[in-house]
């Protein structure tokens, strides 16, 4: 399929907002699609991931391509170059919330699996374009979760700028509770407020941070608080309630349930509390609601994974690449996290990410696409599918 094609479609899906637990019309436009490019068969699940499967003349790999449709918010308008929904094309580039995060790279990888349509191969092409990537990879955990079958290999299209991604750190939200007594502002000898539990707290948070191990690939492990709120918040009242909200991430290997109770030790030794106070560690749990109706509690995780560079995937990648554009990539990790800490950290499915865009746009007002580096990606991802399709299948190996 022609690359402006594949940017039209971009543009089509830039202008349907989709938060997480709306992408319902980007779904929508997203089967469309794909029934009109000659997908074997399209599907929604339960929570409203779209599947689409190319299949081929004989057995062989299952090579998935996995995009989220789902973005974060684009805040006022007004301090936009270009309408966040309004899909522009200027100077070069593509433009507007999702251009590069990831409706863009998830529209060049859907043509480039269309162009496998009725040829000849061995194996499946799956497109996989997910819901809730944004808050913790809902859609992508249940899907492999309840997949019939795991696929061999996973690209994932968030922004590499070209590169050869093979990992990331994971995310975990953690929240610190203070708790304490409230009273009324004119009697704080009646209250024990929670608030002056927060300097002992942060240094204990802060010492923490301290204690964390680095990965050669990855990076160090940070842990930082983004947020402190109190309860209750009328002016007047001593609250008995300090949160403090923190963002931790891990490194591979992390069990979640041990990280939290990590934290919790490491106050109880640090953080010395003023009488008639005392602390609750726990992970971030929020109630989510996917389009389709389904509901579920869940905690704010997302797994870290690192694939080996010397990895016979990574390997064949890298030369497919280097044989379409002419220039061997970069292999590294990605910053941020993404649905690859589900398809490798949990499932041990080999994982790559390869598309274009620069990841210091991503959740910006700046937020845009090269077509010059789009147009080399496309050229370069037919002929990298076709790469993996030629590995071994696993029950194959």
């Amino acid at each position: 399929m022609p690359f402006e094609a594949a940017i039209e479609f971009a543009r089509d899906l830039i202008r349907i907002p989709g938060l997480s637990g709306d992408e319902g019309a980007v779904a929508e436009r997203v089967r469309v699609e794909m029934e009109r490019l000659g997908f074997d068969e399209v599907r929604l699940d339960e929570v409203g991931n779209v599947i689409g499967r190319i299949v081929g003349g004989s057995p062989g790999p299952v090579v998935a391509l996995c995009s989220h449709m789902d973005v974060v918010d684009a805040g006022d308008p007004g301090t936009w170059e270009h309408d966040p929904y309004g899909g522009a094309v200027v100077d070069g580039f593509l433009h507007g919330r999702g251009a590069m995060d990831i409706k863009g790279p998830l529209a060049l990888q859907l043509h480039a699996a269309a162009q496998l349509a009725g040829s000849s191969f061995g194996g499946e092409v799956w497109m996989v374009c997910t819901v809730y990537e944004e808050r913790a990879g809902w859609g992508i955990a249940h899907f492999l979760e309840h997949a019939d079958r795991l696929p061999d290999v996973v690209v994932i299209g968030e922004a590499t700028a070209g590169d050869l991604c093979i990992g990331h750190r994971g995310r975990a939200e953690i929240v610190v509770e203070i708790q304490g007594l409230a009273g009324h502002a004119s009697a704080p000898e009646r209250a024990r407020s929670a608030i002056d539990g927060l300097p002992a707290v942060l240094a204990g948070l802060a010492s923490f941070a301290e204690t964390l191990e680095s990965d050669a690939v990855l990076g160090r492990s940070t842990f930082v608080p983004t947020g402190i709120e109190t309860a209750p918040i009328s002016p007047n009242v001593i609250p008995d309630l300090a949160r403090v909200t923190v963002d931790w991430r891990v490194l591979p290997g992390v069990d979640a349930d041990a990280a939290v109770e990590r934290v919790r030790r490491h106050l109880e030794r640090e953080a010395t509390l003023p009488e008639g106070l005392s602390l609750e560690v726990r992970f971030s749990t929020v109630r989510q609601r996917s389009y389709t109706g389904r509901e579920a509690e869940r905690r704010l995780f997302t797994p870290a994974y690192r694939l080996a560079e010397d990895d016979a995937v990574v390997e064949r990648a890298r030369a497919s690449i280097q044989a379409s554009t002419g220039t061997r990539p970069v292999v590294r990790p990605w910053r941020f996290a993404t649905d690859g800490g589900y398809a490798c950290g949990v499932h041990g499915i080999p994982t790559i990410g390869y598309a274009p865009g620069e990841e210091r746009h991503a959740h910006t007002n700046r937020e845009r696409l090269s077509l010059e580096h789009a147009r080399v990606v496309h050229d370069a991802y037919a002929p990298l599918i076709r790469s993996l399709l030629e590995m071994p299948a696993h029950q194959e190996a």
